[in-house]
């Protein structure tokens, strides 16, 4: 749900996985007549479920188109664990002919389709209509859905808590709507420090508990400034959790609310590159200090190599100084991204507000260069409103050997 291209009303967003090279190249040139599918990525091995996983939460395809020719077995395991993703994950079944044992294989695994070579155009279409038809009541949902934004540091301590947490109260001022904090910092969460909250409930529960609904959720958050906040556990949690139940959650809080700000851990966290993925739009907070850019820029590496687009997970400057004599297009150049936005060391002021766990006013320096982000987020979100018409867009193609 990042800002991507418009895509044609018959297509569909689609991973490919397909070790069988001639095969997926005799797919692949079908593509471009039929406007079909649109290949979000090219997967040339057939990836781990962790791989996969990390896949399918940062392209979030629409259907995966899987090779059962090369290896049926190691195909329909893939099958099985996209039939139970969440949210669903339409798996069309390719082989080199018609092999009614793996046809049978696949669908029994969870396939919704079966395509084989020389992939008839008319055969595909049809396929294509059903695919659609399947997916006519998710896309209905998503297009009311709030928006996620991120904030996370590549070094703990860069500000990345603080920025998240004034963005949420500036956005509640500039729209009125409804808005919520989470504090994804499982291990080590602030926000309910910084605001002096006593809530009893947190993301754990929301992610452990059973199935969600409006008549529970007041339990677990609690009201501050008109901004509605769900806090990290008090006792520190280190066991891995759920990425289902994680999607699920932040699915979840998507439709209650027109803003979600996520307060991530660590970028180097799984927690945080599984949440990430579910954003439309992250930033990533450096400070001037040599250890916080050297970790930036290492982060900037990784989330590309991750394949994050650049105008998805941006860079901002946290606590600069004059004194500092740093330029945004030097700290561009050293981050190989443009940095978005610089926040300056307004000690005294988040000193005060943090002693007394209320919202930062505009009327200091720090305090308006918030309002300047939140406004800029508002005005974004308006204009892609405008431009996209409800409509879905594709993320750009990528090919992974």
């Amino acid at each position: 749900m990042n800002p991507r291209r418009p895509v044609r009303e018959t297509e569909l967003t689609a991973l490919l996985v397909s070790p069988d090279r001639e095969m997926a190249e005799s797919f692949l040139s079908t593509v471009p007549q039929i406007h079909g599918f649109q290949i979000l990525a090219d997967m040339r091995t057939y990836p781990t479920q962790q791989t996969l996983e990390i896949r399918l939460h940062q392209l979030q395809p629409e259907v995966a188109l899987i090779d059962v020719a090369t290896n049926v077995d190691a195909a329909v395991k893939l099958i099985a664990y996209l039939a139970a993703f969440r949210p669903p994950v339409h798996v069309v079944a390719l082989h080199s002919h018609n092999d009614s044992e793996a046809i049978l294989r696949a669908v029994r695994a969870g396939a919704c389709e079966f395509l084989y070579a020389p992939f008839d155009p008319s055969i595909q279409l049809e396929a294509i209509a059903r695919l659609r038809r399947l997916r006519q009541p998710e896309t209905s949902q998503e297009a009311n859905a709030g928006r996620i934004v991120a904030f996370s540091s590549a070094k703990p301590g860069s500000g990345a808590s603080t920025l998240a947490t004034q963005t949420a109260f500036a956005l509640k001022r500039a729209t009125g709507k409804r808005v919520l904090l989470a504090d994804f910092d499982l291990a080590g969460g602030t926000v309910g420090f910084f605001l002096k909250l006593n809530q009893q409930h947190s993301l754990l529960d929301v992610m452990s508990n059973g199935e969600l609904d409006t008549s529970r959720w007041p339990d677990y958050t609690v009201s501050c400034g008109g901004v509605d906040i769900l806090t990290a556990p008090d006792k520190p949690h280190l066991q891995h959790i759920d990425p289902m139940r994680l999607q699920e959650s932040i699915q979840y809080m998507r439709f209650l609310y027109d803003w979600v700000i996520v307060d991530l851990p660590s970028i180097f966290h799984r927690i945080s590159l599984l949440a990430l993925s579910e954003t439309e739009r992250a930033f990533l907070v450096s400070t001037s200090e040599l250890p916080s850019l050297h970790l930036t820029r290492k982060a900037v590496s990784l989330l590309n190599q991750l394949g994050f687009a650049k105008d998805r997970v941006q860079v901002v400057v946290n606590r600069v100084s004059k004194k500092d004599g740093l330029a945004g297009g030097d700290l561009g150049k050293l981050f190989d991204c443009p940095v978005q936005a610089s926040f300056p060391n307004d000690y005294f002021s988040l000193h005060r507000v943090i002693t007394l766990g209320r919202p930062l006013a505009n009327d200091c320096e720090l305090g308006r260069a918030v309002e300047s982000l939140a406004g800029r987020l508002v005005g974004g979100a308006n204009a892609e409103k405008k431009r996209m018409g409800g409509v879905l867009h594709a993320k750009p193609a990528l090919s992974e050997g």
